[in-house]
């Protein structure tokens, strides 16, 4: 019974960490994101691997416990400080671009730290460091205070963003006017580096130093397409990063072979993908739905101006609706449509009203008529707009309106063609395309 509680504990120590460090991963991760640091976490967790091995080393060799996390976590900055100066030092020699930079640091501090990890696995008492957790991270093999120490570090990194969070924003969105006011961005992209180096250390038990750079960047990344705000960015993307760790940590505590780096990065990108694909703003499914409205709208209208033109051509005379059924094979040749799609598009207008369909022919209704003369008007501004300007012949300013049209308001419209009450006869000949 005693056992059960103890291990009850300390999974709900750990669970509470990890939600805690991916709480400081969101925050953090969003201002690297928008300043374009994203990279910068992945060479850090890469770089601090080296570092991890040398301070098991030296705690063995000094005779204390090589699992303590302190002197591990000390070493990982040293290290991961190092790779950042690295990365700087390299793209300051404006040989090689940064991005290259930090690619070259990555794998020789990544392949030091491989070395040095199968090096140790060969001595006596080092296998049991544990180190091999580090690379993809496991919660499950987390203490207590291990928990603690990781969510203290997270929680320092956390407090010094919300304190520089005036420098940082002005530094990501708008660094010139930064630099009118006379803040150094040199110095907070070194905070926000530091920033970043703090929050990759603290993850690395956790998450592991492969994948801690997605904890930064699938938060970040899912609130960014949720929202246009910077607070509400930084409040989502620490939901995201919280909802993130807790979730792989619980994933690693239920099956311990489970890495918790693997788990955490699943939630994450699962979360990214629901925001890609359903986000009201910027997601694909809206996008789409949008773009399938604005193509029905062009075609709704085409669909109309061709009634209305059609009735023009029977002889109801330019700027009357009349009241003429038009044949939609008629309609059809004169858009170059196939007859079963002026067809689906006769039952769709006559669902919203725009049209009364009788056997195989249309006519307008009042609202019909209505938005066809509004469709006229517009697409008739633009020909008589084009021909005006000398940039289009008859037949080319028919179809540049065709593109054109459906992006003029009423006023625009009205500027083109400054008799509102007035519609002008078309200028090529009615009752088929040019």
């Amino acid at each position: 019974m005693g056992t059960s509680v103890t291990l009850g504990y300390n999974t709900l120590v750990v669970l509470a960490g990890c939600a805690l460090l991916g709480l400081a991963a969101g925050t953090v991760g969003a201002f690297a994101l928008l300043r374009g640091r994203a990279l910068v976490a992945d060479a850090v967790g890469h770089a601090a691997l080296p570092g991890v091995v040398l301070a098991a080393l030296i705690v063995a060799t000094l005779g204390h416990d090589p699992r303590d996390l302190p002197p591990l976590l000390a070493g990982a900055a040293i290290a991961g400080i190092a790779g950042v100066l690295s990365v700087q030092a390299l793209a300051r020699t404006r040989r090689i671009r940064e991005d290259a930079a930090i690619a070259i640091v990555l794998s020789a501090f990544y392949a030091a730290g491989v070395a040095l990890l199968s090096y140790v696995q060969t001595l006596p008492d080092a296998a049991q460091a544990g180190l091999t957790k580090f690379i993809l991270g496991q919660a499950a093999a987390m203490r207590a205070e291990d928990a603690f120490w990781a969510a203290a570090v997270a929680m320092l990194a956390l407090l010094l963003c919300l304190l520089l969070f005036q420098r940082l924003r002005a530094a990501c969105f708008d660094p010139d006017f930064a630099r009118v006011l006379g803040l150094r961005t040199a110095r907070t992209d070194l905070a926000l580096l530091g920033l970043i180096v703090t929050v990759t250390v603290a993850g690395l038990q956790a998450v592991g130093l492969v994948l801690i750079v997605a904890l930064l960047v699938l938060p970040a990344a899912t609130a960014r397409l949720l929202t246009f705000r910077l607070p509400r960015l930084l409040l989502l993307s620490a939901m995201v990063g919280a909802v993130c760790g807790a979730a792989g940590a619980a994933a690693s505590a239920i099956d311990p072979d489970l890495p918790t780096g693997a788990a955490v990065v699943l939630v994450g990108a699962a979360c990214f993908t629901l925001a890609l694909l359903f986000s009201p703003d910027r997601g694909l499914v809206a996008e789409a739905l949008r773009s399938a409205n604005r193509r029905l709208a062009m075609a709704q209208d085409h669909f109309l101006r061709a009634a209305w033109e059609a009735q023009e051509a029977a002889g109801a005379g330019p700027g009357t609706a009349g009241d003429r059924w038009t044949p939609i094979a008629a309609i059809a040749a004169a858009r170059g449509w196939g007859e079963g799609r002026a067809w689906r598009l006769a039952r769709w207008l006559a669902l919203r009203d725009l049209v009364a369909l009788s056997e195989r022919q249309v006519h307008l209704t009042p609202r019909g008529a209505a938005a066809a003369r509004r469709a006229v008007r517009a697409h008739r501004a633009v020909e008589h707009h084009l021909l005006a300007l000398g940039a289009a012949d008859t037949a080319g300013a028919d179809r540049l309106a065709d593109l054109v049209e459906h992006g003029l308001t009423p006023e625009v419209a009205t500027r083109l063609l400054p008799e509102p009450s007035a519609l002008p006869a078309s200028p090529h000949a009615l009752g088929g395309r040019p």
